[in-house]
């Protein structure tokens, strides 16, 4: 029997699907403006210190969630619309394993080269011990958050989206109040600084694991997980890795490409950072919005991709596709016709406001395209057909970081230059994966049986290999 998910009209089964995780992201964009506020209250160089960490709490947390976890979301999507269901069982087994190996690996490399990093941006004095601060003890919690990932992306691949959202939800709520107590303290209790936010995201973490899990072992992900008596195969971490590697390195360029923008933005001094920070906080917070679009479409391109109907999953993907475009274009636009407005939530410093006013006049308005090709890249995964998305996130590396350099050092431009120069990148990464997308769609790459070769009509035979 197919996929219920097979035959569901696709803007209910979309809405169904993205709409728990997009309603926990919209909750995430507020959760992320009071966390810039608590930073900001605790003076420059704590918001300095802040925007130096925040590309690499991103990298993780995207490459957990979305990288790798998009890549875990789309092998069990797969394997339920293929009806193989023995492997979907054992693809739990699979991504806590590799959650696990993940985690350590991300720990030991920010305890070991954060600090070379964060002086090599230009960190430096008060501004780098902030954020050594939050950096050591939000990296040494790195499990809790890739399991908890996993774990939502394995429900999420099932069909059930609405578990961790209601549970996202709930420990989105907890973290903003936890966060301001930890971080700004309580009555007479200065609290623990910038630490603080990390304590807070570790906490709840934990506490969402263990609800995620409780979740899984009480049946809802359709099939009855076991601990025991699964043998580990490389076939089904390839399952995960062919897609989540992949996602993971297009994530990574994002996040380089970030981080290479610090470099030439600390350049202009402190204030130029922390307004930097401020405003590109807005596409962070974006970001999860095109990840609450982009868990749906992985589920309903995966089970489509796994049952090989291609004509579905594109026109899920484009159904998607220009939901974001029309939703980050409208806040984006929004923002762009009050800078200063935003700015002012979390400054009131004149040059920081300067610069957060100059980043989002010159890039908010693109961020149609940024949702564009942000939720395409999530559709591609649940197609496992990821190299376009990868080259488009390449060449958004490649064009901001660039131009942004002979706009600064070799035509003077100053930040203005440079603001430009971002907006350009992201017009190349959204043009790039839908262009891509509309002028050569997925198709099936299976080979055809002897049967469906005899079927097929003389009139129009069926190539062995359908692009």
């Amino acid at each position: 029997m197919s996929h219920p998910l097979l035959t569901a009209p696709i803007g209910p089964a979309l809405l169904r699907l993205a709409g728990p995780t997009t309603a926990v992201m919209v909750l995430q964009i507020f959760v992320g403006i009071a966390e810039t506020w608590f930073a900001g209250r605790l003076g420059i160089d704590a918001l300095a210190g802040f925007a130096l960490v925040f590309p690499f709490v991103a990298l993780m947390a995207n490459i957990a969630n979305g990288g790798m976890g998009g890549g875990v979301a789309s092998a069990m999507a797969r394997a339920l619309g293929a009806g193989r269901i023995e492997d979907a069982r054992a693809l739990v087994v699979h991504a806590l394993v590799l959650g696990v190996a993940l985690a350590l690996a991300f720990t030991a490399l920010a305890w070991t080269t954060a600090p070379a990093l964060f002086r090599l941006l230009g960190g430096n004095g008060l501004a780098l011990e902030r954020a050594l601060a939050f950096s050591d003890l939000w990296f040494s919690g790195a499990i809790a958050l890739w399991i908890s990932a996993f774990l939502a992306a394995l429900l999420r691949g099932s069909g059930d989206a609405l578990t961790p959202g209601r549970i996202g939800m709930i420990f989105a709520v907890v973290y903003v109040p936890l966060a301001g107590v930890l971080s700004l303290g309580l009555g007479d209790w200065p609290g623990f600084g910038i630490a603080g936010l990390a304590l807070a995201s570790i906490a709840t973490s934990i506490g969402s694991t263990l609800l995620l899990a409780g979740a899984l072992w009480r049946g809802r992900l359709g099939v009855t997980p076991a601990l025991g008596g699964i043998r580990l195969q490389a076939r089904l971490f390839g399952e995960i890795l062919r897609v989540g590697i992949v996602g993971s390195f297009s994530t990574l360029t994002g996040n380089l490409t970030a981080v290479l923008v610090i470099g030439l933005v600390g350049r202009f001094g402190a204030a130029a950072l922390a307004g930097y920070g401020v405003g590109v906080r807005l596409e962070y917070m974006l970001a999860p919005l095109g990840f609450g679009i982009g868990t749906g479409l992985v589920t309903l391109v995966g089970v489509a991709a796994g049952a090989d109907d291609w004509k579905r999953a594109v026109h899920v993907a484009w159904v998607g596709g220009l939901l974001a475009f029309g939703v980050f274009g409208a806040i984006g636009w929004a923002v762009a016709l009050m800078p200063e407005g935003w700015s002012r939530l979390f400054t009131s410093d004149p040059q920081v406001i300067a610069a957060a006013v100059g980043y989002i006049g010159h890039v908010a308005p693109f961020y149609c395209l940024f949702g564009l090709g942000l939720t395409l890249y999530f559709a591609s995964q649940g197609a496992g057909r990821m190299t376009t998305p990868f080259l488009a996130s390449v060449a958004r590396l490649v064009v901001t970081t660039a131009s942004g350099w002979v706009a600064v050092d070799w035509l003077g431009w100053g930040l203005d230059g440079l603001f430009a120069a971002i907006a350009l990148g992201i017009a190349a990464y959204g043009g790039l994966v839908a262009g891509s997308l509309l002028v050569a769609p997925w198709r099936s790459r299976r080979r055809p049986t002897d049967r469906e070769k005899t079927e097929s009509s003389p009139a129009a035979p069926c190539p062995p290999w359908p692009r």
